[in-house]
């Protein structure tokens, strides 16, 4: 415990308070190696990273992974002492449990195992589960059905094996509030299920986020910091790539509210990297702009 004690005052300058902070692996450039991946993390001021798995065959193939290709992200977690505490699991999108094909809701338990599988091997503590019943489909009472089916799989199995699941909350209609989550959470009973607030999905809804946050206290597991542009008449929302500071999130307020309700749980920084930019620098600049937010709120 006294290792423990030093290395967290050690790392006080990488931290939002007392808050482990990660970053988002897209964040960076995907042709980086983990050595490289994870070195610029830590230089950042970085605690972990957290790794996708989504739809993509590149990344959706880390699951089949080699002995060759998992010794080069171990090789890199003991090079850069950079863990993967958290992975992003959006391949359900693709692979939908609420799906109509009996082919693809095998896949998707499929996916659901071997995450499991990737989270023994490699630490990971939390797999953040993408709040979709599904994706390119129409969704309707029978596909939400079958997804409530498919989750409860998938959190049987993570409860056997102690991985906590934590669904996002989304950039749709179904799982779109703390209350939604709840409301599957009914369905979906145990303590290895819980829910990982989007402080831009949040507030895009045009909710009560701060009271939506109090409510959920003690079910959140980890935040992602994001801002949004909140959906209108004819405008569906931007989800993606807005600038921090140019959406419709109060940060203070939500720093403040979290610090309230005294979450303790890590915050991680999304971001998606667009090519011909320095990421670097950007990651710099919208940390700091978070901890400026951070400080303004835990003043308040």
């Amino acid at each position: 415990m006294r290792r423990l004690q030093e290395t967290d005052a050690e790392k006080r300058e990488t931290m939002l308070g007392k808050h482990l902070i990660g970053l988002y692996e897209k964040a960076l450039p995907a042709r980086l190696s983990w050595q490289e991946r994870f070195s610029a993390a830590s230089r950042l001021g970085f605690d972990f990273v957290e790794l996708s798995l989504d739809e993509t065959d590149e990344r959706l193939g880390r699951l089949y992974w080699n002995e060759s290709q998992r010794r080069e992200l171990f090789g890199a977690m003991n090079d850069t002492g950079m863990r993967l505490q958290s992975v992003c699991l959006s391949a359900h999108r693709r692979f939908p449990f609420g799906s109509e094909d009996a082919c693809t809701r095998k896949k998707a338990m499929e996916i659901a195992e071997r995450s499991i599988q990737f989270a023994l091997e490699f630490g990971v503590r939390v797999i953040q589960v993408a709040g979709y019943d599904v994706y390119y489909e129409p969704s309707t009472e029978q596909t939400r059905e079958r997804f409530l089916e498919g989750l409860e799989r998938f959190v049987s199995l993570a409860e056997q094996y102690q991985i906590m699941l934590a669904v996002e909350i989304m950039d749709t209609d179904y799982i779109n509030s703390i209350p939604a989550y709840q409301r599957v959470k009914a369905a979906v009973a145990s303590p290895w299920f819980t829910v990982y607030p989007d402080m831009g999905n949040l507030s895009a809804w045009n909710r009560d986020v701060l009271c939506q946050l109090e409510n959920g206290r003690d079910e959140i597991v980890a935040v992602h910091i994001k801002d949004t542009i909140a959906p209108c008449k004819g405008f569906a929302g931007q989800f993606k790539n807005v600038p921090f500071g140019t959406g419709c999130v109060d940060f203070p307020a939500v720093f403040q509210k979290l610090e309230e309700i005294e979450f303790h749980g890590p915050y991680m920084l999304e971001l998606w990297h667009r090519p011909g930019t320095n990421a670097e620098f950007v990651v710099s600049s919208a940390l700091a702009f978070v901890r400026e937010q951070f400080e303004k709120g835990v003043r308040s």
